[in-house]
């Protein structure tokens, strides 16, 4: 039987680049976002084309209150679950110097990105709990989509910043909690990675790899990030619960 992985924010942007891993790694799929399933029927599509089974739900991950109906279809769908992969992300609708923040912006990101993710895990740990408890051969695990920007300071987004922090710990904190039930949690932690949400800074970007920002002069892709993420579905790091996996480039790496 095929595993389950659900993915926020699945049908665009890294979030699709980790469907399409999945999917050639012979995962079936749950997806939720926040577009209807109209506007993403070509991706569903194309997910399917690699054999995967595909269920797509609209749903605002930071609407915690969707998130019981969101669970709910799953099980209807597909009876179980193995992989949560918080995806789903937002980033700041314009950059703002710290000083000049909104608490519009902070609320929204914390929202989107930190408390939707946070309850989200609980929900679907109570699940896999449920089925570790019933299966003694059931395999799953939780991965936390986060950013180089949990560490790295910018001044110009700092409710981003703070609210990839907060993931950070988040793993730390399920991973303890769900060590007694042998469900690893991992965070897969991205660089400057070329999707919609960083187009409108490309040129910047561009300049930076040239000059060199990352030990490895190119942005990365969706598909970078999703090889990673299929490495730990696999069960390829059973014995690395709590980790951070980086896939930036080497942007991080300090140097003299």
């Amino acid at each position: 039987m095929k595993p389950v992985a659900l993915i926020t924010g699945g049908t665009r942007g890294i979030g699709f680049g980790i469907a399409r891993c999945l999917a050639r790694d012979g995962c079936d799929l749950a997806l939720c976002g926040r577009r209807d399933a109209g506007t993403v029927a070509d991706q569903i599509a194309h997910l399917r084309t690699a054999g995967a089974k595909v269920f797509y739900r609209q749903t605002d991950v930071g609407d915690t209150g969707a998130h019981g109906a969101l669970i709910d279809a799953v099980k209807r769908y597909f009876g179980r679950l193995n992989v949560l992969i918080n995806n789903a992300g937002a980033a700041p609708r314009e950059r703002t110097d710290i000083l000049e923040a909104k608490e519009e912006s902070f609320d929204e990101l914390i929202r989107t990105n930190l408390r939707g993710p946070y309850f989200l895990t609980q929900r679907v740990a109570r699940w896999l709990i449920e089925l570790r408890k019933a299966d003694g051969d059931f395999r799953g695990c939780i991965i936390n989509i986060s950013s180089v920007s949990a560490t790295v300071a910018s001044i110009d987004r700092g409710d981003y910043c703070i609210s990839k922090t907060g993931i950070a710990m988040a793993t730390k904190l399920w991973a303890a909690r769900l060590g007694e039930f042998d469900i690893p949690v991992y965070e897969v932690r991205p660089g400057i990675i070329k999707t919609d949400m960083t187009a409108a800074v490309a040129a910047k970007y561009d300049k930076r790899f040239e000059g060199g920002m990352a030990i490895q002069p190119r942005w990365g892709t969706p598909e970078d990030v999703g090889a990673a993420v299929s490495a730990l579905v696999r069960g390829d790091f059973r014995y690395s619960t709590g980790s951070v996996f980086m896939v930036d480039g080497g942007m991080t790496v300090q140097r003299l």
